[in-house]
């Protein structure tokens, strides 16, 4: 089987997580400096058969854009560009940054640990992926 890579875009870096081929595990893969992420997939996807993109659209909480909806919308652009056999659904991200920060807190993590925003959205993107694949159907 394929995997489902799950995309946590940032202005700065992105968080990644994939799911294993099964497609039952998530996990963080990386976090890399958002003008390099076509370059990365594009490596990756060389290695590895990918079948789904997911990548977490942000909203607020009454519905509406944030600041880094067009951000996200450029980025989904680019990736039915460069990757145009691979299908791209959209997740809501709402909460996935308090959640990540939580978990840290719950594995221990220290102060400093936990500032890694690098980690913090690598987490991010590892739980929107879990949380679609626990989704019925």
């Amino acid at each position: 089987m394929s995997r489902i890579i799950c995309i946590d875009y940032g202005l700065k870096r992105t968080g990644l997580a994939v799911t294993d081929p099964l497609r039952i595990i998530a996990t963080g893969l990386t976090t890399v400096e958002s003008p390099k992420l076509i370059t990365f997939l594009k490596d990756y996807f060389q290695k590895e058969k990918v079948s789904l993109i997911l990548i977490g659209e942000p909203w607020s909480m009454d519905d509406t854009a944030t600041h880094a909806t067009p951000l996200v919308l450029k980025c989904i652009k680019d990736l039915e560009k460069n990757f145009p056999s691979i299908p791209i659904e959209k997740v809501d991200e709402r909460y996935t940054s308090k959640m990540a920060s939580q978990a840290m807190i719950e594995m221990g993590l220290k102060k400093k640990q936990r500032r890694n925003k690098a980690l913090v959205d690598e987490i991010a993107a590892t739980i929107m992926l879990q949380d679609y694949l626990q989704k019925p159907g």
